[in-house]
C-alpha cells in the first residue's frame, strides 16, 4: 500500500509518501512539502497548494491519503488557514478517486512514539529510525507529513483489513 500523509498548512504543507506492507518496514517514496509565500492573496495560496498537491498525487500514485485531523488551538486564525488546506487535500485525494482518512496528531505521535505527548522532534528522530534514514526528513512539517503516512500503514490499513473480513462474513452468514 502507498500513503500520501499531508501535514496541512498554509505557509508549509508537509507532503510525504510512504509505502508498505503488513510485517514488512515501510519505505519512504518522497518527502517535501508545498510551499506558500505570505505576500500572495490567500486564494492564490489555495490554489498553489491545490495545484502542488495534484501533482504529488499525479506523480506518486497513491492509494490512499491519509491527512492530520485539524484541532482547535489558541490561535484561530492558523486553525482556519490548516482546515483550508487539509479541505485542499481531501478534495485533491476525492477528484482522484481515492480514499482519505484522518488521524489526529495524538494518535500519530503514539503510533510513531508510544508517547501520544512526543514533541516534534522526537516524531523526527523516530521516523528517521523507522524508515532507516540517517537523519529526520526537514522542516518538521515533512516528517509529520511521513509521520501521517506510517500511522496510517500501521494503524489505518489494519482497521481497514477488519472492516473488510467483518463485511465478507457478515455477507456470508
Amino acid at each position: 500500500m502507498r500513503v500520501l500523509g499531508v501535514d496541512p498548512g498554509l505557509t508549509r504543507c508537509g507532503v510525504g509518501v510512504v509505502e508498505g506492507t503488513p510485517g514488512r518496514p515501510p519505505r519512504l517514496v518522497a518527502v517535501g512539502v508545498v510551499a506558500t509565500p505570505s505576500t500572495l492573496e490567500l486564494p492564490q495560496r489555495l490554489l498553489r497548494i491545490e495545484q502542488g498537491l495534484t501533482e504529488w498525487v499525479a506523480e506518486h500514485g497513491p492509494d490512499v491519503v491519509a491527512v492530520e485531523r485539524v484541532f482547535a488551538d489558541q490561535n484561530v486564525l492558523s486553525v482556519i488557514g490548516t482546515a483550508q488546506a487539509a479541505g485542499l487535500a481531501m478534495l485533491v485525494a476525492a477528484r482522484a478517486g481515492l480514499p482519505v482518512h484522518t488521524h489526529t496528531p495524538t494518535e500519530v505521535k503514539a503510533a510513531i512514539t508510544g508517547s501520544g505527548r512526543a514533541d516534534k522532534a522526537q516524531v523526527g528522530t523516530m521516523v528517521a529510525r523507522i524508515l532507516k534514514l540517517d537523519a529526520a526528513p526537514k522542516p518538521a512539517d515533512a516528517a509529520d507529513a511521513v509521520a501521517l503516512a506510517i500511522c496510517h500503514l500501521w494503524r489505518g490499513a489494519a482497521a481497514e483489513r477488519i472492516a473488510q473480513a467483518l463485511a465478507r462474513g457478515g455477507a456470508s452468514a
